[in-house]
């Protein structure tokens, strides 16, 4: 028997770095800088010296984002670590989404909305504001305005935002 089930906006929808609309994305495969790693998925990236390193400080601007760190697409897991909570390799190689949809975990107090400004903090980390984070809201100097990025609809019940990003 069929289960029939009403998400008035949205059900949940994965994981912080899970590919969302496989059929429109663009993915490249990088070089991890191992003295940098990105250290979750679903965050902005930068590219230095050829290789992958996390948006990590305030020098950062929207212009240093390369793409966002996705898990490996398919999705695999490492074996070991819980459900949704998959640590990225500090080392080889990465997948990068340069142009597509992709969950990220949503900092801050401010809800997303449906065509949202994306907002990636670059420094003064605090408590669910972590440097590199994606957030809705700016934050004076410290956080940069994705022009090629939005919201596609506010956070999911698990505080997860799908975001539309296009290089």
């Amino acid at each position: 028997m069929p289960s029939y089930q009403a998400f008035q906006y949205r059900m949940p929808a994965g994981f912080a770095g899970d590919l969302q609309r496989a059929e429109i994305a663009t993915i490249e495969t990088q070089i991890i800088d191992a003295a940098t790693p990105p250290t979750s998925f679903g965050v902005p990236v930068k590219m230095v010296g050829g290789k992958i390193q996390p948006i990590n400080n305030a020098a950062d601007t929207a212009a240093s984002v390369y793409g966002f760190n996705i898990r490996a697409y398919p999705i695999q897991g490492n074996g070991t670590d819980p459900l949704g909570t998959s640590t990225p390799p500090t080392s080889g190689v990465t997948d990068i989404l340069k142009r597509g949809y992709i969950m990220a975990n949503l900092g801050g107090t401010a809800d997303a909305a449906k065509n949202g400004v994306v907002y990636v903090r670059v420094a003064a980390a605090s408590a669910g504001k972590p440097i590199g984070g994606v957030e809705a809201a700016a934050d004076s100097t410290n956080t940069v305005a994705l022009t090629n990025a939005y919201f596609t609809g506010p956070k999911d019940a698990y505080g997860a935002v799908e975001i539309a990003f296009n290089i």
